[in-house]
């Protein structure tokens, strides 16, 4: 019998996020006390939590959310598991070609490292394993359609890591901050849909797994 494997980090008023973005506030706006109905406001990033990267995060004239056909969030996935990584371990092309199997043209990959474990402290944004230049360039190679990871970013050298992933002839949708992957098996469905935000570059989503 199939079931579903959460893969996202719950959103919450004030946690910890990414270097020079906005903070995420979450508060109550009406009551049933005061309005008869609970509703809050909310105001963070397009990039808070798990959530992911539309090329046009890092290029003017990359898609946007809105642009990217619905399939690039759905459908089967591979597991590279790459076991738990001490802090800022490099991500070489020698650990990934194990998987090799996996970075097929199209294909969606979600690797782990184990970071999660330092999600909703400071060092989950300053000492993650370190996806390596080119290791970039070996995945943007292999014409994948879908790159996720635990890690709140893939790598320390954020700017040329996502214009390799995201550039002309890759425009792999980068999702990031993913959760509980050593639930997953080698293979499952991947459901990742963002919210359907006009021109925009990234979204929260509610990533999950379903398995056999």
């Amino acid at each position: 019998m199939a079931r579903l494997i959460d893969l996202s980090h719950p959103l919450a008023d004030g946690q910890p996020n990414f270097p020079l973005d906005p903070p995420i506030r979450v508060t109550p706006f009406h009551t049933t006390a005061s309005t008869g109905y609970n509703l809050a406001e909310i105001s963070m990033s397009t990039h808070q939590g798990t959530h992911l990267d539309a090329p046009y995060h890092f290029f003017d004239d990359g898609k946007t959310l809105d642009e990217l056909p619905l399939e690039r969030f759905y459908g089967p996935a591979r597991l590279a598991d790459l076991g738990c990584l001490e802090a800022r371990t490099p991500i070489t092309v020698d650990m990934l070609r194990p998987h090799h199997d996996a970075f097929q043209p199209g294909a969606r990959v979600i690797y782990r490292t184990g970071w999660q474990r330092m999600f909703g402290r400071r060092e989950f944004f300053s000492d993650y394993p370190d996806l390596t230049l080119e290791a970039a360039r070996w995945i943007a190679g292999r014409q994948i359609s879908l790159l996720g990871m635990d890690t709140p970013t893939p790598s320390s050298q954020w700017l040329e890591c996502h214009h390799i992933l995201l550039g002309k002839g890759a425009e792999i949708v980068i999702v990031e901050g993913l959760a509980n992957l050593e639930q997953l098996p080698a293979e499952f469905l991947f459901i990742g849909f963002p919210l359907n935000l006009a021109g925009r570059d990234g979204s929260p989503i509610r990533a999950v797994a379903l398995v056999d």
